[in-house]
C-alpha cells in the first residue's frame, strides 16, 4: 500500500474527494517551484527580512521597503526632526515597487525612533516599516514608531544547539504580560525569574507563548498583530526575550510561539492596511479583504510578495529568537471565505467547496515545509475547529505538514457538559466518544480548557463547577459541598482528558491549580484595570488554601503520564462503561484507568472484565494531598478473579470505587 493509499484507507470518505486532494498537492508543488524558480530552496526564498527593513553592514545603513503604489517615500524620525528632508528620500530601485536608501554610519544610532512618510496618488500617510524588528509606543502620545535596535554587544546564546525532544508534548500556554501577580504588565525577565521555575517544577516540557508579535491593543490578547517581525516591546527588549528562551532551553524546555498569519490588524499607521495607499497591497481588495467579525484584514495568499513576507516571518522567529516552533492561530478563519462563522461543518462537502481558500491551504503547507527544512526538530500545531482533513498529515502523504492539531472539540464539550447539565446526568458513553473522536492518521493535542474558556464573558471550568463559593470557602477545613464537588470533578476532568489524549496535552497558566477568576484586560469598560489581567500565584503558595492541592494533583498526574510514556502509546482500549453507575474503565500503556463520576454512590467490590494479572494502584484523585477524602489505600494490590461459571476463562477485577474518584493501576501478569 502506498503512503497516499494509506491516507485514503484511514478515512474512506476521502475517496470521494480524491481529485480535489490530488489537486491540492499539485498546487503545493507548483507554488514551491514558482517561488524557488527551480534553482534555490524555499529557505532561500524566505529571506525577505534580510533584504527589507533596516540593516547595518560595511559601515553603512541600508533600508528597503516594498510600496508599489507610492510616488515618493521619506525616512522621518528623530534624525530629521520628524520632517521630510531630501537627504532622507528613498529611491525607487525596481519596477515592482522596492524603495531604498543608504545612510552613513553616523546618521543613525541605537534606539533612534523613525517611521516612513509615504506619498501616493491622491494622498499620503505615515507608516511604521513593514519589516521593522523593533516597535515602541510613546507612553504619553500612545504613538507607535520603529526603533533602531543595534546594541553594542549582540546577545550571546548559551544553548544555541538546543533540539526539541521526541517525547510527547506537555504544553504550558502562557501570556507574558498577565503572568505576574502585580496589577501591571509583566516582563520577559519577570517571567524567566518567577514563572519559568514554576513551569519546570510542574513537569511541562513546552511553553507556548502568546502575544509575542507586536500588537497595538493589549486587550486583543496578541491576536491583532500590527508588526509581524517585532517582539512586543511592552514586555521588554529583544535580549530579554532571548534570555527567557535561553533559560527555558537550559532546563530542557522547548518554547513555541503563537504565530498570527490568519489576519492582520486594520490599523493603518502602525499596521499594514492601506500601507501604500491601496487596500490590496498585502490583502484582498474589497469585502474579501475585511474580516468584519474581527475588524481585521485578510491576507491574499496568492501574492508572491505576501508569501515572501509570511514565510520570511516564520524563518525570522526560528533563527533570530530560537523559537522551537509555532502554534498557528485562527486557521479556520483563513481556510474558508466564510471564516468558519456560524458553520457546523457537518459534511465533508464543506472541506472541498468553493468556500475554501485553496491559496491559504497551499501557504500553510509551504510554511510547514519551510519550518521543518530549517529546523527538522521544530514543532508545528494547527488550531482549527473545522476538522479539515489532513492538516497534521505529512505533505508526502497528502496532507499539509503540521505535526499536531488541537482537539478543539474537547474543551467545548466539557464547557457544554458542565454548563448545561448536572453531573448526575452526564452520559458516560457519549463522554467517552467525544474524548476519543479523533482522526487516527493525525496527531492531536487534547486539553480541558485554554485561555479561550477563561476570558471575561465566559468562565473557567473551576468557576463553573464551584461558582462564587470559590471566593470564601477554599480554606482547608472548610467543607463546603460546592467546593468539594468542584475540586473532585476538576481532577476527574483533567485526568480523563490527559489519559485519553491522542499525542499531547495542554494547560493554560493558572488553570492547573484552579485559578478563581476570569481574564479581563484593561479596557474602558473596567476603567482600564489590570485586576483581572494577572495570575494570583499567592493562592497556590498558601498552604492554608486548597489551590496547592490541585497543583499537586496536576504535577503528579503529568509525572505518571511521562513515566509510563502514556501519550506515546496506542489509543486507549475501553474495557467497561456503565452510564447508570457513571463508571468508565479503560487500558492504556500497561495501565488501567477507572473513573467513578457518580455524585453520590461509592461502590464496593465493583467488578468488570479485565486481563488476568495483578494490579497495583499507583495514582488516585481521592488522596488527601490532592484535596480528596483519603478513602483508598495507597499502593493497594488487586488480583483478578475467575468467573463463577464452570471452566470459565473470564477474569474480573473487583475494586472499591469512591464517588467522584479516578484511579490508575499498573498491570503485571
Amino acid at each position: 500500500m502506498t503512503i497516499k493509499e494509506r491516507f485514503y484507507k484511514n478515512d474512506p470518505f476521502l475517496q470521494l474527494y480524491r481529485d480535489a486532494i490530488e489537486s491540492r498537492i499539485t498546487n503545493i508543488i507548483e507554488k514551491e517551484v514558482l517561488l524557488t524558480k527551480g534553482n534555490k530552496t524555499l529557505a532561500d526564498f524566505a529571506s525577505g527580512h534580510n533584504y527589507f527593513g533596516l540593516h547595518f553592514s560595511n559601515n553603512q545603513w541600508t533600508f528597503r521597503e516594498w510600496a508599489p503604489n507610492a510616488n515618493s517615500v521619506f525616512l522621518i524620525g528623530e534624525i530629521t526632526g520628524w520632517q521630510e528632508l531630501d537627504k532622507y528620500s528613498l529611491n525607487r530601485i525596481s519596477d515592482s515597487g522596492v524603495w531604498e536608501i543608504v545612510l552613513a554610519e553616523e546618521d543613525l544610532k541605537h534606539k533612534d525612533l523613525y517611521r516612513l512618510r509615504i506619498h501616493w496618488p491622491g494622498g499620503e500617510g505615515d507608516r511604521v516599516p513593514s519589516y521593522a524588528n523593533r516597535v515602541v509606543q510613546d507612553p504619553h502620545t500612545l504613538i507607535f514608531n520603529a526603533q533602531v535596535w543595534f546594541p553594542l554587544l549582540p546577545y550571546k546564546w548559551r544553548f544555541s544547539g538546543f533540539k526539541c525532544f521526541k517525547d510527547a508534548p506537555f504544553i504550558y500556554e502562557a501570556h507574558i504580560g498577565m503572568a505576574q501577580e502585580e496589577e501591571k504588565i509583566g516582563t520577559y525577565r519577570e517571567f524567566a525569574d518567577k514563572i519559568l521555575p514554576r513551569i519546570i517544577n510542574s513537569g511541562y516540557n513546552i511553553i507556548q507563548l502568546m502575544a509575542i508579535q507586536e500588537h497595538p491593543y493589549y486587550g486583543s490578547f496578541g491576536y491583532q498583530v500590527s508588526n509581524f517581525f517585532a517582539a512586543s516591546s511592552r514586555f521588554g527588549t529583544p535580549e530579554d526575550l532571548k534570555e527567557l528562551i535561553d533559560s527555558a532551553h537550559s532546563a530542557g524546555i522547548a518554547v513555541v510561539m503563537d504565530i498570527i498569519h490568519s489576519h492582520a490588524v486594520s490599523n493603518e499607521v502602525e499596521g499594514l492596511s492601506r500601507f501604500d495607499g491601496t487596500m490590496h497591497q498585502y490583502f484582498h481588495d474589497g469585502p474579501r479583504g475585511m474580516h468584519n467579525a474581527w475588524d481585521s484584514r485578510c491576507f491574499d495568499y496568492n501574492k508572491i510578495e505576501v508569501l515572501n513576507f509570511l514565510l520570511s516571518n516564520c524563518k525570522y522567529w526560528l533563527e533570530e529568537y530560537h523559537f522551537d516552533g509555532f502554534r498557528f492561530d485562527g486557521i479556520t478563519s483563513m481556510l474558508y471565505l466564510h471564516h468558519g462563522l456560524e458553520e457546523k461543518f457537518s459534511s465533508y462537502d464543506g472541506y472541498f467547496s468553493r468556500d475554501v481558500d485553496e491559496d491559504a491551504l497551499t501557504y500553510l503547507a509551504l510554511a510547514n515545509k519551510l519550518i521543518h527544512d530549517i529546523r527538522p526538530d521544530a514543532i508545528t500545531i494547527a488550531e482549527d475547529i473545522s476538522g479539515m482533513p489532513g492538516l497534521a498529515v505529512p505533505i508526502s502523504e497528502g496532507g499539509f505538514g503540521f505535526d499536531y492539531r488541537f482537539a478543539m472539540g474537547i474543551p467545548d464539550f466539557w464547557i457544554r457538559l458542565v454548563k448545561d447539565s448536572y453531573d448526575e446526568d452526564w452520559p458516560t458513553g457519549h463522554l467517552w466518544y467525544e474524548l476519543n473522536n479523533k482522526r487516527i492518521e493525525e496527531k492531536t493535542i487534547s486539553y480541558c480548557e485554554s485561555h479561550d474558556q477563561a476570558l471575561v464573558g465566559d468562565q473557567s471550568l473551576i468557576f463553573r463547577l464551584i461558582g462564587v463559593a470559590i471566593f470564601d470557602h477554599m480554606t482547608k477545613g472548610d467543607n463546603d459541598f460546592r467546593v468539594d464537588r468542584g475540586i473532585a470533578l476538576h481532577k476527574l476532568i483533567r485526568l480523563i482528558t490527559l489519559s485519553t489524549a491522542g499525542n499531547g496535552y495542554l494547560n493554560f497558566m493558572g488553570n492547573e491549580f484552579g485559578h478563581p477568576e476570569w481574564i479581563d484586560f484593561p479596557r474602558q469598560g473596567n476603567n482600564w484595570s489590570y485586576h483581572y489581567a494577572r495570575r494570583q500565584w499567592h493562592l497556590v503558595d498558601d498552604s492554608l488554601l486548597k489551590y496547592h492541592l490541585l497543583a499537586n494533583f496536576d504535577r503528579d498526574m503529568i509525572a505518571v503520564a511521562k513515566q509510563y510514556n502514556l501519550l506515546e502509546s496506542s489509543a486507549p482500549l475501553l474495557l467497561y462503561e456503565n452510564t447508570y453507575d457513571k463508571i468508565i474503565a479503560f487500558r492504556r500503556a500497561g495501565l488501567l484507568f477507572v473513573f467513578n463520576f457518580h455524585p453520590t454512590c461509592s461502590f464496593t467490590n465493583y467488578c468488570f472484565d479485565a486481563p488476568p494479572g495483578t494490579y497495583h494502584m499507583i495514582f488516585e484523585s481521592d488522596a488527601l494531598i490532592y484535596g480528596g477524602h483519603g478513602r483508598l489505600i495507597p499502593g493497594h494490590e488487586h488480583k483478578t478473579i475467575c468467573g463463577e461459571a464452570k471452566n470459565s476463562k473470564r477474569q474480573f477485577i473487583s475494586l472499591y470505587l469512591p464517588t467522584r474518584t479516578g484511579i490508575v493501576l499498573k498491570y503485571s501478569e
